[in-house]
């Protein structure tokens, strides 16, 4: 196998399985994790909303053929863990509470670089805009 592909499958699927992960933790919403949130200043319906938003995008990633919505995934995880990074630095929890969606979203952005031509988005480079999806 080529060796970039095998990194794009190994950083997407680590990516997918912790955002499915904290997708699912997001819908279940345990005491912890919502005390946390609710430190961060978010409320409960807002976290349960990130969770079904996680799970689409993760079904967007792994799926075959929608390059569309892969890039509205990442996209999306982009926003996602760079919201959360910004919001423990804001709120105090120093680089120790922002590491785990710092190094998510060093993952993502493998996965994102790694991709092969199928699975992104074909750019017209004469006038830079996206080619229709096949």
């Amino acid at each position: 196998m080529n060796p970039k592909i095998a990194g794009y499958w190994m950083a997407t699927g680590l990516f997918a399985f912790a955002l499915a992960g904290s997708g699912v933790m997001d819908l279940v919403l345990p005491p912890m994790l919502a005390e946390g949130m609710q430190h961060l200043g978010y409320p409960d319906y807002f976290v349960r909303i990130l969770g079904v938003w996680k799970l689409l995008g993760v079904l967007a990633l792994l799926a075959p053929g929608t390059r569309r919505l892969k890039e509205w995934a990442y996209a999306g995880f982009f926003f996602d863990l760079s919201g959360a990074v910004v919001s423990h630095l804001v709120m105090g929890d120093g680089l120790g509470g922002a590491l785990a969606p710092f190094v998510l979203l060093a993952i993502g952005a493998a996965s994102y670089a790694l991709r092969p031509a199928g699975r992104a988005l074909e750019i017209d480079a004469l006038h830079g805009e996206p080619v229709p999806a096949k």
